[in-house]
């Protein structure tokens, strides 16, 4: 399950600080954007997940290291592969790249809970196959 998914990310003005520089909390939310799109390249909508099979992935933990700044109108790309899949998390290993330029490199842990009370539940067996399909 290690098979790379890679989600384009125009950088904004309203992505950085006042000197261009993108602003480190934005590195999260080019992240969940792309792991969004990871899920919906399985087929899976984050919406459709919720009502159908009663389940959301959240965040439980990040480990980020900044390593050089994105700018203003930087055209990066966001890498989503899987680290590890247990009964109810899954942990992904993404990646920020300008080109060939490293920006960042985080480990996201993703709780799979139940939609109503968001208690861990097993991740359905739906999505597991379909992450042993991508390898």
């Amino acid at each position: 399950m290690n098979a790379e998914f890679s989600w384009p990310v125009r950088v904004y003005w309203e992505d950085t600080d006042a000197g261009g520089v993108v602003y480190y909390a934005n590195y999260l939310k080019f992240m969940e954007r792309a792991r969004s799109e990871w899920l919906r390249a399985f087929g899976f909508e984050q919406d459709e997940l919720r009502d159908r099979l009663g389940v959301m992935f959240v965040v439980r933990r990040v480990e980020i290291d900044y390593l050089s700044p994105a700018r203003f109108n930087d055209e990066i790309d966001v890498e989503v592969s899987v680290h590890e899949v247990r009964q109810a998390r899954l942990s992904v290993k993404q990646t920020l790249m300008r080109g060939p330029t490293q920006l960042a490199s985080a480990q996201v842990m993703l709780a799979c809970v139940d939609a109503m009370h968001f208690k861990p539940v097993k991740i359905p067996s739906l999505i597991l196959q379909a992450l042993a399909q991508d390898t």
